[in-house]
């Protein structure tokens, strides 16, 4: 079955930093653009970012841009999002997401994960 599993996930205090990893199980990610979603408790699911299958395009949330960076190491089969300067606004469950070509758009993407929990406080 293809799955994407996410990890990387945390404690950290404000101004911390985490690398989420996202990692493909029966299937290859250098055949699709690969999106990082968060889903905090009360709230929908909304596109945080995501990175083109050709690594020429990466796409930010206007919440996280200048603060998260994504990007995608073919050779292993991963996508990672490093997350830096980290306040309590991002604490949430983190979900990587395959599609054919890159958005924001929750229902474009597939192959959900379980998620990896964020928990930013101090």
């Amino acid at each position: 079955q293809a799955q994407l599993v996410e990890s990387g996930g945390g404690l950290v205090q404000p101004g911390g930093s985490l690398r989420l990893s996202c990692a493909a199980s029966g299937f290859t990610l250098d055949y699709f653009a690969i999106g990082w979603f968060r889903q905090a408790p009360g709230k929908e699911r909304e596109g945080v970012s995501c990175i083109s299958r050709s690594d020429d395009s990466h796409y930010y949330a206007d919440s996280v841009k200048g603060r998260f960076t994504i990007s995608r190491d073919n050779a292993k089969n991963m996508v990672y999002l490093q997350m830096n300067m980290l306040n309590p606004e991002d604490t949430a469950v983190y979900y990587c997401g395959a599609a054919p070509g890159c958005s924001l758009d929750t229902p474009d993407f597939g192959s959900w994960g379980q998620g990896t929990q964020v928990t930013v406080s101090s």
